[in-house]
């Protein structure tokens, strides 16, 4: 039987089987998807194949192996924390992302916005940059989030200013969702269970109040999940647990410039093919950046890729 995986919870998965009912399943034995370490061999958006366990005293029982996995056609792959040399998959098969931002309670850096945007690149995922919190803003704040949304958009990135809490751009973006199955990500604290309980009502997503102490969000989402829209819409979200940092993976560092499409922009223009963009003779990235085409952010958010690729190992996002 086959069936498409909405929810991890650890060890067990959630799968949606074809016929519509929902069965708690497991993995078979020893299932490694082929040329993957990933601490969660299956994700969300996953389609699967399973062998179900019936139980004869009490159908509501049963429960299913998850013998095979089918090719994904993209996914969200970040560096795992704790074991560097293996990856975390976000959600597989999604035809967008909403990176959730804000300036504010907490910040979130251009680095981990970045890297975020150049791992969904690296997999030709169209990513959306929603700025939330917008009614906490003074002036320069709103200054520098208006300059911020500027600088994403010039390169190409769509971005939406909202606020999860007064319901500003919220029906807006109800048209990007329309038949699609989409990613939220971003730091905790930023707002994503407060978005999808105004988008879904009924999806009782779980909220928490920032850390006074440091200004950081408190994960109250734990495992990613996907919740539909309206039923039978074909519309899903899939919410993610908020994290802190964005270790990039399966990246080599000659392909890295291509995914940072303003650098990418420049770099055919550079005198050797295999330019690094950090020290070459005639690099047309270095001279960009000198003549401001090229923000100075999106330039150190490229080189702290570079430094994770030469010392393999993970970072925050600062």
């Amino acid at each position: 039987m086959k069936g498409l995986v909405v929810k991890n919870t650890g060890s067990w998965y959630t799968v949606r089987m074809d016929d519509g009912q929902l069965l708690d399943c497991k993995i078979k034995g020893n299932f490694r998807l082929k040329g993957i370490r990933s601490t969660n061999p299956v994700a969300v958006g996953d389609r699967v194949t399973v062998n179900v366990e019936e139980k004869e005293e009490r159908k509501e029982d049963r429960f299913g192996w998850i013998t095979d996995i089918e090719d994904r056609r993209n996914y969200i792959i970040r560096k795992s924390i704790n074991l560097s040399k293996q990856s975390h998959i976000l959600a597989a098969n999604v035809d967008q992302a909403f990176l959730i931002v804000t300036v504010s309670r907490p910040q979130t850096s251009t680095t981990f916005i970045d890297r975020f945007l150049a791992s969904a690149e690296a997999y030709r995922i169209p990513v959306c940059l929603i700025f939330n919190k917008t009614d906490l803003l003074d002036e320069d704040m709103l200054r520098y989030q208006e300059a911020m949304v500027n600088l994403y958009e010039t390169i190409g990135y769509e971005c939406r200013q909202i606020s999860a809490a007064t319901g500003l751009g919220i029906e807006e973006l109800r048209p990007l969702l329309k038949n699609k199955i989409t990613l939220l990500s971003g730091n905790s604290g930023v707002g994503k269970s407060t978005l999808i309980n105004l988008l879904i009502p009924n999806a009782n997503q779980r909220t928490a109040e920032i850390s006074d102490a440091h200004n950081t969000g408190m994960h109250t989402t734990t495992f990613s999940e996907m919740i539909e829209l309206e039923p039978d819409s074909q519309s899903y979200i899939i919410d993610t647990p908020g994290i802190k940092g964005f270790g990039t993976f399966d990246m080599e560092p000659e392909e890295l410039s291509g995914y940072f499409k303003d650098i990418f922009h420049f770099a055919k223009d550079c005198r050797f093919s295999n330019c690094t963009h950090t020290h070459e003779p005639g690099c047309a990235v270095r001279k960009a950046l000198e003549d401001n085409y090229i923000a100075e952010s999106r330039y150190q958010s490229y080189l702290s890729m570079l430094d994770d690729k030469e010392e393999g190992k993970y970072r925050e996002g600062y």
